[in-house]
C-alpha cells in the first residue's frame, strides 16, 4: 500500500518534475518507518507525512470508515434542550427545518408532533427521563427509528404522547437554520432591499442551494454572496457567470412582476463574504469575483488550495489516496493562490468571542458596504408602463 500510494503520486502529480521535490528520495527516507507500524491509523499518519512533503493541497489519504452499529447511533431531535432548576428537561429551541432538503427535516415539527419551545420531555419510550443525564442518553440507538416521547405542554402542563423519528445527523438541519438566520439578518438590516445567498460548496448540493433562493434574492436591489466555509468542488465558473450578469433589458408580462434580461441578473451592487475555511473552488470563486470587479470581498484570507483532484484511485483496503492533478494559474495572481489563498479587500476577522455571542461582524460589514454602494449607484429598475408607446391607430386624413 505504501509503494502503491507513492507510485500513484509519481505518475499523476500535476507536473512530472514533482515541482522540484525529490520524490524518490522522500519515499525511501520514510520507508523504514513501515517496520514500526502497529495499527491502521499508523499507516494513515505515515502516508499523510510522506505526501505532505510535496507542500501541495489536496494530497489526501482517507482510510475506510468503520461502520457504526445501528444500536449505537445516537438519535438527535433537532432541538436545543435545557435542564431546569427542578430537574426537568425543556426544549429551549426547535430548529425550523427546510422542506426542500430531505436531510434537514425537523423531527419535533413533524406532522402529529407539533412540539413547541418550552415543552418538557417527561419520558422516552415510557421510561422517565433521568434528572441528571437528560433524554439524550435514552436516545442511543434511536436514529432513524420511531420513538415515543411523553411531553408536557410548556404552558398548560397537559401531558401527551407523540412519536418522533430522531436524526442520525443534525448538521444539515443546523446549517439550514444558520443560513435562514443570516438571510433574515440581511433583510432586516436593509429593510428588505438586499438579498442573501450562501454557497456551502461548489458541487451539486451547493449549486442547488444557490438556485433555491437565487431568483427571489437577486430581485432585491443588492446582493450579499456568502462563501464562508465553502468546501470546494467544480462549479465556480458557473456561479461566477450568474453573479457577473448585468441587466440589459426588462420583460414586462401581464400577470407577473417585471423580469430582468438576462434572468437571475443582480440588479445592483454585490458583496462577497469569505473566510479561511473557503477552499479549493471556494478560493477560485473568491479570486474570480475579484478579477471581474464584481464588488468588494469582505472577511479573511481564504484557505489556499487550488491544485485539484478527481479521486480516481483506492488502495487494496479501499483507502482513498489523492494525487493533486489540476494546478491553477491566475492572471494578476500567477501561482500565488496555492499555499496562500486570496486576500479580501476589506479584512474583518470573526473571533471566537463574537461567534459564541452570535455576532457576525463580517456580515455586518458586508451590509454596510452594499448599502453604501446603493447610495452611490441605485439598482436597475423596470421602466414605467405609462411610458409605453401608443398603438392606437392614427386619425385618418380628411377626405378630399
Amino acid at each position: 500500500m505504501y509503494g502503491e500510494a507513492a507510485r500513484l503520486m509519481r505518475d499523476h502529480y500535476w507536473t512530472a518534475d514533482m515541482a522540484g521535490v525529490d520524490w524518490g528520495q522522500i519515499v525511501a527516507r520514510y520507508r523504514p518507518l513501515l517496520d514500526k507500524i502497529a495499527t491502521r491509523d499508523d499507516l494513515s499518519d505515515l502516508l499523510w507525512e510522506v505526501q505532505g512533503e510535496l507542500g501541495t493541497s489536496h494530497a489526501y489519504e482517507i482510510a475506510p470508515t468503520p461502520p457504526v452499529e445501528a444500536e449505537r447511533r445516537l438519535g438527535l431531535l433537532g432541538a436545543d434542550l435545557a435542564r431546569g432548576d427542578d430537574g426537568s428537561w425543556r426544549v429551549s429551541h426547535i430548529l425550523p427545518g427546510e422542506s426542500s432538503v430531505l436531510a434537514a427535516r425537523s423531527p419535533l415539527h413533524a406532522p402529529g408532533v407539533a412540539m413547541h419551545a418550552g415543552d418538557v420531555i417527561v419520558a422516552v419510550d415510557g421510561k422517565a427521563v433521568d434528572r441528571v443525564r437528560g433524554p439524550q442518553a435514552m436516545l442511543v440507538g434511536a436514529a432513524g427509528k420511531p420513538v415515543e416521547l411523553t411531553v408536557a405542554d410548556g404552558v398548560t402542563g397537559e401531558v401527551r404522547e407523540v412519536v418522533v423519528e430522531p436524526l442520525a445527523d443534525e448538521r444539515p438541519l443546523r446549517y439550514q437554520a444558520w443560513v435562514a438566520d443570516r438571510r433574515s439578518a440581511v433583510h432586516a438590516a436593509t429593510g428588505g432591499r438586499v438579498g442573501y445567498v450562501h454557497l456551502p460548496d461548489m458541487m451539486g448540493s451547493g449549486w442547488a442551494e444557490l438556485h433555491r433562493d437565487l431568483r427571489v434574492e437577486v430581485a432585491r436591489e443588492g446582493l450579499v454572496v456568502d462563501v464562508r466555509d465553502n468546501g470546494g468542488g467544480h462549479v465556480s465558473e458557473l456561479v461566477l457567470e450568474k453573479l457577473a450578469r448585468t441587466v440589459h433589458a426588462w420583460c414586462l408580462p401581464r400577470h407577473l412582476a417585471p423580469i430582468t434580461y438576462p434572468q437571475d441578473a443582480p440588479r445592483g451592487p454585490r458583496v462577497l463574504v469569505t473566510n479561511e475555511q473557503a477552499g479549493s473552488d471556494g478560493d477560485i470563486v473568491t479570486a474570480g469575483f475579484k478579477q471581474r470587479n464584481l464588488g468588494p470581498v469582505v472577511g479573511t484570507r481564504t484557505w489556499g488550495g487550488v491544485i485539484g483532484i478527481d479521486m480516481r484511485y483506492d488502495l487494496v483496503d479501499r483507502s482513498s489516496v489523492t494525487q493533486p492533478r489540476y494546478a491553477f494559474w491566475f492572471y494578476g495572481l500567477g501561482w500565488g493562490v496555492e499555499n496562500y489563498g486570496v486576500d479580501p479587500d476589506v479584512e474583518v476577522p470573526l473571533p471566537p468571542q463574537d461567534w459564541a455571542a452570535g455576532r457576525d461582524p463580517q456580515l455586518d460589514r458586508a451590509i454596510e458596504l452594499v448599502m453604501s454602494a446603493l447610495e452611490e449607484e441605485p439598482a436597475a429598475r423596470p421602466p414605467d408602463r405609462a411610458t409605453r408607446p401608443s398603438r392606437a391607430a392614427p386619425p385618418l386624413p380628411p377626405r378630399p
